[in-house]
């Protein structure tokens, strides 16, 4: 995992299990770092199953 994946595995991780599903908006203000950027890294934790979105229930599943 690059250091951003990292860290929005964490802010991810820890906004749902406490609070709520981070908007785009929390994930910007708290990496400093652009959509494009976010979206990109996201994906690459999907893809690797580290993160998982439930349709249903929407809310983010750990691996």
């Amino acid at each position: 995992m690059t250091d951003l994946e990292r860290k929005l595995y964490r802010i991810i991780y820890n906004m749902s299990r406490f609070r709520k599903n981070p908007t785009m908006e929390d994930l910007k203000r708290k990496t400093g770092k652009d959509e494009p950027t976010i979206r990109t890294a996201v994906k690459n934790l999907v893809t690797r199953n580290e993160i998982e979105w439930d349709k249903e229930k929407k809310e983010w599943r750990f691996k």
